[in-house]
């Protein structure tokens, strides 16, 4: 039984523990929230009155957590003070590359071995043990951390040294947020122009228009593979959620001299979307925007 601790039980972090005790894992968990602490414990861990005590045992710590500043916070001034030098460290935030090269950094200079692997997947695939990680660290840990991340994932993904991890993870977002627009942009086209959205979706999911937002998670309800698009636009991946990592997106392109106009263009689009309040619907809802029937969601 391998002993692990799990600090972050949001949306995401949840149900990754829960993953984890599902396993037989001895689970170690803490949140802020009370009500996801007491989810946690219900889904078979052991609620932990501190960061500083969930870890003091730990052979493995994962964090999920909600951006660079609080990632930052807690292994400086608590995981990295309170754990076994013997521990795994693995952040599965998706936070800044800077961000998660310093904390590496830091980690190293303290004698733990550190790998950032931030997720692709959304709620969903959370619950289910079915996401994609995506992983920076040293070439000799990734083994190590590829077993630790098994009981929640589909796929796990060496994408390079320290932070290259959070550098895919930034540039698949932005790819998705971009194609989502375009694909809501299609189907909202093909409606004015009279044709029917589940005869645009058989025919773009088997030709060049094909892509994972068209043939997976299609927006418009009623059409193709369940999505959260058929359940009013709740679950799923929250349009706050990817505003934050198109922010990200473009805040390291600026840093990199990196060339996004579209990506600029899908960051404004979806702050616009949430600026009208819309922040905690799936992401794919912007269809309702660009259709025009905004109010629909309300």
């Amino acid at each position: 039984m391998t002993r692990i601790a799990f600090i972050g039980l949001g949306n995401m972090g949840g149900g990754m523990a829960a993953n984890q005790a599902k396993v037989g894992h001895a689970v170690a968990a803490f949140d802020l929230s009370a009500k996801a602490l007491e989810k946690a414990v219900g889904a078979g861990c052991v609620a932990a009155a501190s960061v500083a005590e969930a870890v003091k045992d730990a052979q493995i710590v994962i964090t999920m957590l909600p951006a660079g500043p609080h990632v930052r916070s807690v292994y400086g001034e608590q995981v990295l003070a309170n754990a076994s030098k013997s521990a795994l460290l693995i952040d599965c935030s998706t936070i800044d590359v800077d961000s998660a090269r310093a904390v590496a950094q830091q980690a190293r200079a303290a004698g733990f071995r550190f790998a950032d692997a931030p997720v692709s997947g959304g709620i969903m695939a959370a619950e289910a043990g079915s996401l994609a990680f995506m992983v920076g660290c040293d070439d000799a840990d990734f083994a190590a951390v590829e077993a630790a991340l098994k009981p929640m994932a589909r796929a796990v993904i060496h994408a390079g040294g320290h932070g290259a991890g959070q550098a895919a993870k930034i540039c698949n977002n932005m790819l998705l947020g971009v194609s989502m627009l375009g694909t809501c942009e299609a189907f909202a086209l093909a409606e004015k122009l009279g044709l029917a959205a589940d005869r645009f979706f058989e025919i773009a999911s088997q030709s060049s228009g094909q892509c994972w937002s068209v043939s997976t998670y299609c927006p418009v309800p009623g059409v193709g593979p369940s999505t959260p698009a058929d359940r009013g636009y709740e679950g799923g991946f929250a349009t706050a959620m990817m505003l934050k990592d198109l922010k990200l997106a473009q805040e390291a392109a600026a840093r990199a001299g990196a060339s996004t106009p579209m990506g600029a263009q899908a960051e404004a689009l979806y702050a616009l979307f949430d600026a009208n309040g819309f922040g905690d619907k799936d992401f794919s809802a912007v269809l309702q925007l660009l259709r025009g029937r905004i109010a629909e969601l309300v």
